[in-house]
């Protein structure tokens, strides 16, 4: 977990195959005035595995206690894609605990059931030592994979996560890459699309901003239509010729949207 600042507190959580250093432009530029809070969760960078199965509603009980630990009665949330998910389970199950929330190319609609997914977690689960053994190959060379484009070609994480993966910072890509080592991996992914929550969003209560990439190739952004219907009091955003990390492939873009909707 990392803290900085101080002023309102603002918490974000990341998705899968990634950690806390994914918010390292937005942690950077809003500790000036809030209290930012990011940490791993469970089964993913430094947060070891859970005692139980990873699930979102697991996810939400480990924010809440972040809460808890850190004397925090209520803050403000950014979640981004499987963390977009559990922050928004974590506001339906603790109302008075989310003040706002960011939800980044959020997976919970489309991502519950489907097919295509559910038969490539099979596959993985079943021929887990391989991928496992696949991951940790890549993973222990992520910085070699991120310093050179030739080499990216061969890892297609960041071609699918972004729109133009050419763009992105070295040590993000590094940082992409080694998330597929995590132990959290393949549960994360499972869980992502085994829970179904369309029906409990209408008792979301806080302002709501939705943030999606127009060419979100991970999580469709017709989704986000969906979101801002379900959700009361919600409005979307989409960003043009940007993938599945407005965060992080719009920066600029992405903070002043978020900077804008917490000083509303």
């Amino acid at each position: 977990m990392i803290e900085l600042g101080a002023g309102p507190p603002l918490v974000f959580v990341h998705g899968l195959i990634e950690r806390w250093t994914h918010w390292l432009e937005q942690l950077t530029a809003f500790a000036s005035n809030h209290r930012v809070i990011a940490m791993d969760l469970p089964g993913f960078g430094n947060s070891p595995m859970p005692n139980e199965r990873i699930s979102i509603p697991l996810y939400a009980r480990t924010l809440e206690q972040l809460l808890e630990h850190l004397e925090i009665s209520a803050a403000a949330f950014a979640g981004h894609s499987m963390g977009g998910f559990a922050c928004a389970q974590l506001a339906i199950n603790c109302p008075q605990c989310v003040e706002r929330l960011v939800l980044v190319s959020p997976a919970g609609l489309s991502t519950y059931a489907n097919r295509r997914n559910l038969r490539l977690v099979a596959q993985m689960r079943r021929f887990k030592r391989i991928v496992n053994a696949y991951h940790a190959r890549v993973s222990a060379h992520a910085g070699l994979y991120a310093r050179h484009p030739r080499l990216r070609l061969l890892e297609p994480t960041t071609h699918i996560v972004a729109r133009h993966s050419n763009r992105l910072p070295a040590p993000l890509v590094a940082e992409l890459v080694r998330g597929l080592g995590a132990p959290g991996f393949i549960e994360g992914m499972e869980a992502n699309f085994n829970y179904d929550y369309r029906h409990r969003l209408k008792e979301l209560a806080c302002p709501t901003l939705i943030v999606w990439g127009e060419r979100d190739r991970v999580v469709s952004a017709k989704d986000a239509n969906v979101y801002e219907q379900l959700i009361p009091n919600a409005r979307k955003v989409i960003l043009k010729d940007t993938g599945h990390l407005p965060m992080i492939e719009r920066p600029a873009a992405f903070n002043a949207l978020l900077e804008e909707f917490l000083s509303e």
